[in-house]
């Protein structure tokens, strides 16, 4: 029986369509950076107090309990078009990518797993003496693909296809489990009534997109009504996304993959990597250092390190080591030209923790609050010292790469294949 391989490469649509898709997340990993800088500069600059106004200007009915702020709308309202984007990849993976086979499927979903569970596990370690910090025990639990992306831009490395297309998936699982321990962990107050008549749009929507309608003018208006019952049932609402990306099908009537859900997410990824997450990082990666007592004060603050710990130590530790589990109980071994320097940057890389970690941040400890301030420093540092650690790992192996191209002459016509595939397809 042959062996079967870590991290081998899977079919060529689908590595072309991967490649798609990571062209865009770094685009948009770009423009998040961007938001991201602007709003530190901002909050930081002595026009500060304009920032925080902009943040809390209140649009929307009062009536309909939806009179929220600037900041609220782009967490609660924008994400949902992220989550939304995140599901439909999810989906199509599962059911038209190469993921559906559950051999290939096991590896990300593991290491989703294990990269969620461990920096969990260091964050309340760390936070356990310090009373009322554990409630942000999930903070370091998520990955920002765009944010990890747009590192990867700047490393220019030669990462393998199949690694690039583990680490979307890896992300996108992460996200989805996210959403998960959101709406789980992170709801407050249920009120079932909304909850129940939300499941009607959302109804409706799955009947539409299965008969193939595609008329934004009936579609929209169900799942704008379905968001704002989910968000008035306490459940956080990006999760109306989630499920609203669960109906759409995948296949077309003639069996094909290229069904709905690639043309939702086609139209949909843009205004999700281009905008929603953009806004979203300007609204909340905004802290003062001075109002966090000062630089030094905050690095040693007690959640802005458990944070740290988490998405530095925790993610690298829980990729690679299910990554080895995967290896070691199912007798796979890494595909040729790989090695564990590729999977310890990758884990490096899952650290770069931003959107979803910024939202949860929010719901633990309160929008605005001195912890929620202690939370956004520890995103941002221990992101940017995984990106570093990541740069310097992968670089390395560039190097090496390199040397081995220089080695031995490749076939860019084997077995009909494009040489961009074979090497790096995005």
């Amino acid at each position: 029986m042959a062996t079967s391989r870590l991290f081998s490469r899977g079919t060529w649509p689908e590595a072309r369509r991967i490649a798609d898709v990571l062209r865009a997340e770094t685009v948009g990993g770009v423009l998040l950076l961007a938001a991201a800088v602007l709003a530190l500069v901002w909050a930081n600059s002595p026009w500060s107090d304009a920032y925080h106004e902009l943040s809390k200007i209140r649009i929307g009915p009062h009536g309909w309990h939806l009179d929220l702020t600037l900041a609220q709308w782009a967490a609660d309202g924008l994400l949902a078009v992220f989550f939304f984007v995140a599901g439909l990849e999810l989906k199509r993976e599962f059911v038209a990518g190469d993921l559906r086979d559950p051999r290939r499927a096991a590896l990300p979903v593991a290491a989703a797993v294990g990269g969620m569970a461990v920096p969990a596990l260091i964050f309340a370690a760390v936070a356990s003496r310090t009373g009322g910090a554990l409630a942000g025990w999930a903070i370091p639990t998520a990955t920002d693909i765009a944010f990890a992306l747009a590192v990867l831009s700047v490393i220019s490395t030669h990462l393998p296809s199949s690694l690039r297309t583990f680490l979307l998936t890896l992300a996108v699982v992460d996200d989805l489990l996210a959403i998960a321990i959101i709406a789980v962990f992170y709801t407050s107050a249920l009120h079932l009534i909304p909850l129940l008549l939300a499941l009607v749009p959302i109804a409706l929507f799955g009947v539409l997109v299965q008969r193939r309608v595609r008329s934004w003018w009936l579609l929209l208006p169900l799942a704008v009504v379905a968001w704002g019952l989910v968000h008035a049932s306490g459940i956080h609402a990006t999760v109306a996304g989630v499920l609203l990306a669960f109906t759409v099908p995948v296949r077309d009537r003639d069996g094909t993959g290229h069904g709905p859900a690639e043309l939702f997410e086609h139209r949909w990824r843009p205004i999700s990597a281009g905008v929603a997450v953009p806004v979203f990082a300007f609204f909340a990666a905004g802290v003062s250092v001075a109002d966090a007592g000062g630089i030094g004060s905050a690095l040693t603050n007690t959640v802005t390190l458990a944070v740290v710990a988490g998405l530095v130590l925790g993610k690298v530790a829980g990729i690679t080591g299910s990554t080895w589990l995967v290896q070691r109980f199912t007798r796979a071994r890494l595909d040729d030209g790989l090695s564990w320097w590729d999977v310890t940057g990758l884990g490096l890389l899952g650290g770069v923790g931003f959107t979803v970690s910024l939202l949860i941040g929010e719901l633990a400890f309160g929008a605005g609050t001195e912890r929620d301030g202690y939370a956004k420093i520890g995103v941002l540092a221990g992101s940017l010292v995984a990106a570093l650690l990541a740069m310097v790992v992968l670089r390395l192996r560039n190097r090496h790469y390199r040397r081995l191209c220089e080695q031995e002459e490749v076939d860019s016509d084997r077995d009909g294949i494009p040489d961009v595939y074979q090497r790096d397809p995005a």
